[in-house]
């Protein structure tokens, strides 16, 4: 069964992990407000690797912890 979870369940449930979403629902700015959890991991490679597996038509990517200094987010 496929659970849609809020934004802030992933982001209680997956602390300081990189959390790979589909089906996204977002809001206007494109913030991610809720969706399914394919995976998720402290590795942020792994979590490319498996969209690169699974292939989801849509997806986001999301980090549930604070970027480290000099971080930098492309979009």
């Amino acid at each position: 069964m496929r659970e849609y979870l809020s934004f802030f369940e992933i982001q209680r449930q997956f602390d300081s992990e990189w959390v790979l979403v589909e089906d996204p629902q977002t809001d206007e700015a494109l913030n991610v407000k809720n969706g399914v959890v394919l995976c998720h991991s402290k590795d942020r490679d792994e979590i490319y690797r498996k969209a690169r597996e699974i292939k989801p038509r849509h997806s986001a990517i999301l980090y549930t912890g604070i970027l480290p200094e000099g971080a930098a987010i492309i979009l």
